[in-house]
């Protein structure tokens, strides 16, 4: 499979579960409403944050200009940067396009409602990890993906490197 084709099948597939992940939770939840799903783990909370991670720049009146144009120059980075991985690289693809919807799936909610929705809220009995969605799910596992083929590029290359 091209890389084209992986990176374009993961970011329509990671856009749209992101998208219609949050319809259903904005047209099935009261905003500040939570579900259990696992009793003192995990609930389904419906919260909106007009802030970046952990609500950092929520008060401030150029946030919505900025968050729109990090994510606009980091997609184009993105698309840039897709094209000088070669082929064979599947897993970097794949993760590329993840962190590419995880910004595209915030951008989309900043344009259309002007902060994120956000419904996953993982917890330890009253100790809660901030809410987070899909979109921020798909740039986590994207970048992990990326640190873990980058550590591996590099251990092949010491290797190579040992032998000679």
């Amino acid at each position: 499979m091209g890389k084209y084709r992986i990176f374009s099948l993961t970011v329509s597939i990671s856009v749209l579960l992101d998208q219609l992940s949050k319809i259903y939770i904005d047209n099935n939840f009261v905003l500040g409403e939570a579900r259990r799903v696992i009793t003192n783990f995990f609930h389904l909370t419906y919260v909106r944050n007009p802030g970046a991670a952990f609500g950092i720049l929520s008060d401030s009146a150029i946030r919505l200009p900025f968050f729109i144009t990090v994510s606009l120059l980091a997609s184009l980075g993105i698309l840039w940067y897709i094209r000088r991985i070669p082929s064979e690289k599947h897993w970097q693809h794949f993760s590329l396009g993840l962190i590419l919807s995880g910004a595209l799936g915030n951008l989309i909610d900043r344009i259309r409602f002007g902060e994120v929705v956000d419904f996953l809220d993982v917890h330890w009995y009253n100790y809660h990890w901030p809410a987070f969605n899909v979109a921020d799910s798909a740039i986590c596992i994207g970048v992990t993906i990326m640190l873990i083929c980058s550590w591996h590029e590099e251990r092949q290359k010491k290797q190579q490197a040992d032998k000679a």
